[in-house]
């Protein structure tokens, strides 16, 4: 059995995947990228092998994506970012599509064509607002840790709106309101409404939308939001947290000698995967 490895070097965090031949995956990593990539790297690469039950030597090939691709030292090879989630998306759902990713420092759009090619983007790196970050601060304000806010936001009775686009001036809303007597649930709830608002606000999302990225993995309540508002069903992929580093296997898995485009597809049952979302 041939092995190959994906590693998405993010701002915030870093993700690792293995795959096996056939696309499937055996094992993933996320720790928090800090100042070191190349260390966040062999910690992601770890989990990740350690999940499979792997040894290092096992692996054909290591590919990397994200902003920190070229801090990887043991990386064979590496794709963009938006190559890469273009891929793991691809592996899962057909298209056309449109990919919304939301992660902790930045927001991106992506669309594929039929056969599953990236044919425009959008992205959002000027404000946090539109990213994960935004949820920390907010968790901040409320006295909590954002893995709480989710839990948090079940609660909500009220529908509040945080009317400030900046995230300094929402978080200076959000002191208001407290200070009004509103109580953290709804609060919580607002903070999810806003991200919501800004994301939806980079394009226009007809047809199938898939969402990706540690926000929609960990926070249940955005996936509810985002239907609500877009009125439809979103799809939220296999391992959504951990799709670009999937993607990155891949890439590695097509660039292999062994393997190679053709026999890579060959490899999936009917040419696909057997795990599809339909």
């Amino acid at each position: 059995m041939t092995w190959f490895a994906g590693i998405d070097s993010g701002s915030w965090n870093t993700k690792a995947a293995i795959l096996d031949a056939r696309g499937d995956v055996a094992g993933t990593g996320v720790v928090r990228s800090g100042a070191d990539l190349a260390a966040a790297a062999e910690r992601a690469f770890a989990q990740a092998l350690e999940g499979a039950g792997l040894a290092r030597s096992e692996i054909g090939a290591v590919w990397a994506t994200g902003f920190g691709r070229e801090a990887i030292p043991f990386a064979d090879g590496s794709r963009t970012e938006l190559d890469c989630h273009a891929r793991g998306v691809a592996h899962y759902v057909d298209g056309p599509l449109v990919v919304l990713d939301i992660g902790g420092q930045d927001a991106k759009v992506i669309r594929l064509d039929e056969a599953g090619r990236r044919v425009a983007h959008r992205m959002n790196r000027k404000c946090a607002a539109g990213t994960g970050s935004f949820l920390e601060e907010i968790a901040l304000r409320l006295g909590i840790v954002v893995d709480e806010l989710d839990q948090l936001a079940g609660g909500a009775t009220e529908d509040i709106e945080l009317g400030s686009f900046c995230t300094v001036f929402a978080g200076t809303e959000l002191l208001s309101l407290i200070r009004a007597g509103k109580r953290p649930p709804d609060l919580a709830r607002a903070a999810y409404r806003s991200l919501v608002k800004r994301v939806i606000e980079m394009d226009v999302f007809q047809g199938t939308v898939v969402v990706t990225g540690g926000v929609v993995a960990h926070h249940r309540t955005m996936v509810d939001l985002l239907e609500r508002v877009l009125q439809r069903q979103v799809i939220l992929p296999p391992h959504p947290q951990e799709i670009g580093a999937i993607g990155a296997a891949l890439a590695a898995r097509e660039g292999s000698p062994s393997v190679g485009p053709a026999a890579a597809r060959a490899a999936e049952p009917g040419g696909r995967d057997s795990r599809r979302t339909p």
